[in-house]
This record gives C-alpha cells, structure tokens and sequence, in this order.
C-alpha cells in the first residue's frame, strides 16, 4: 500500500535536511577558515554556540515522527539500550556497541527515527557518564547521521524469506565500517585545530588554502583516530552487527509493523 504523507509531515522532512546541511557547515568550519572565509577564531566561537541550537531545532522538527505511543515508547528504549551500549563499552581503544543499536534502529525504523535514537542515545549516556561538554552536540549529531544513514541504505531483498536475509546484513556491517571511520574524521574536523592550536606543522592555517588545510586534517585523522579507535569500532560494530543483526532486525520490525505510524523514510 502506497503511504501518502500529509503537509507537516513533508515540512518536516525538509526541515531536517536543510538543517542538516546548516549543521554540516557548522561542522566544516575549518574549511571556511581554509578559505578565509572567516578567521578559525571567530568560526570557533559560533560553531559553539550555533550547534547546540541546530540540535534544538532538529528535536523540535522530528516531533511529528514521535506522535505514535508505540513508536515513541521504542525509539525511548532503543535510545536507553544505544546509551547504556556507549557506556557499558566505554569506548575504551575505540571499543563500543552504540553504533550497532543506532544502525539496527535505523534499519528498522528508518531515516528520522534513526536520527532520533542517535541524538538520544548521546545524551543519555553523556548525563549518566557526566560527559557532556563543548563537544557533545556534534557527537550527538553524527550519530545521528549514522543512524539515518542505516535507514537510507537501498532496501532491495526485504521481500525474500528471512533465512536468506544475509545480505542485508552483510549490507549493514560494510555500512557499519564506513560510518565507524567517517565519524572519526567528522568529529576530527571541527576538533583538529583546537586541539592542535596554531603552531603545529599540522595546525590549521586561516587563508592557507583548502588543499593544504585537507592534507593537514587526513594526517591528523590518521594518527590520531584512523589507524587506533576507529578501526576497532568499525571491526567491533561490523563483527557484532553479523552476529545479532538478523534477530533483531526482524524483533523490531515485528514490534515497529504493530504501530499505526507508517515507516519513516
């Protein structure tokens, strides 16, 4: 059956978006600086305080995804198991689970949910972990990402019985390694000059040119997070989504099927 998607509903699908891509920018700030664009000082400052609030925003424009009791009470418990994952886990050497409950969630629930239970998911740990800091609202919106990511990917062989489902899993751990190292470098990107400062031969450079500055972020990436954390979540989410996607992907869908809300996309 065809889902026909009522005006708030389209609104706040593309409100997500084009938030989305503001809050990209937000992230790539250091590119701007590249540019010249802005000084990296002042990029600073308003990426600061711009995230946080495009986290508000995008709350606040999910709402319509969330008017389903049963729905709500799923993405609450997804969001609750993805943060108790993260600290359980603890992240030590890269070794965490939360990835794997947001792509599953994701997957099963789709883009916006997925979203949802990501940004959910961090700041629920990061209160019971005492973490939260400057850098909270870009962790919770790149694992966001990831989660929408999962309900994004192509989902051609749903209709094959599940014992042949392998593929779609197969699909979700490749998924799962890609977005273990695109998170390490997102997180790296608005990161790499405050941590560097401005007198490394790997510090950004205001004006410096956007290849320079790139070459400069991708070696910092490496060294610090490529090569060590984020290649043990990519292998830790990859071998665990093969081991527990199948069942779970089909308890979710079971429970998410039940609920009068069509899947979000």
């Amino acid at each position: 059956m065809k889902t026909v998607h009522t005006l708030p509903d389209l609104l706040s699908r593309l409100a997500l978006v084009v938030t989305s891509l503001v809050a990209l920018g937000v992230v790539a700030w250091p590119l701007l600086a590249s540019a010249g664009t802005f000084s990296s000082q002042s990029a600073v400052v308003v990426s600061l305080v711009v995230m946080p609030a495009l986290i508000v925003v995008l709350s606040l424009v999910l709402d319509s995804s969330l008017r389903n009791t049963t729905v709500l009470a799923l993405v609450g418990v997804l969001a609750a198991l993805a943060a108790a994952a993260r600290v359980v886990s603890t992240g030590a050497g890269g070794f965490e689970l939360v990835f794997v409950v947001v792509i599953l969630a994701g997957r099963a629930l789709g883009a916006r949910l997925g979203f949802v239970v990501g940004i959910l998911a961090i700041a629920l740990s990061s209160l019971v972990w005492g973490g939260f800091g400057p850098w909270s609202a870009f962790q919770m919106l790149a694992v966001g990402w990831v989660g929408a990511g999962a309900g994004l990917l192509p989902h051609r062989g749903l209709g094959v019985p599940p014992a042949k489902r392998w593929r779609e899993v197969a699909l979700l751990a490749g998924y799962g390694v890609i977005a273990s190292y695109a998170f390490g470098l997102v997180m790296n990107l608005w990161f790499w000059p405050i941590a560097l400062g401005p007198d490394t031969t790997l510090s950004l450079v205001d004006g410096g040119g956007l290849a320079d500055n790139t070459v400069r972020w991708l070696v910092y990436s490496l060294g610090s997070s490529t090569l060590t954390w984020d290649t043990v979540r990519a292998l830790t989410t990859a071998v665990t989504l093969s081991l527990v996607g199948r069942p779970v992907l089909a308890a979710l869908r079971r429970v998410y099927d039940r609920s009068a809300t069509p899947k979000s996309i």
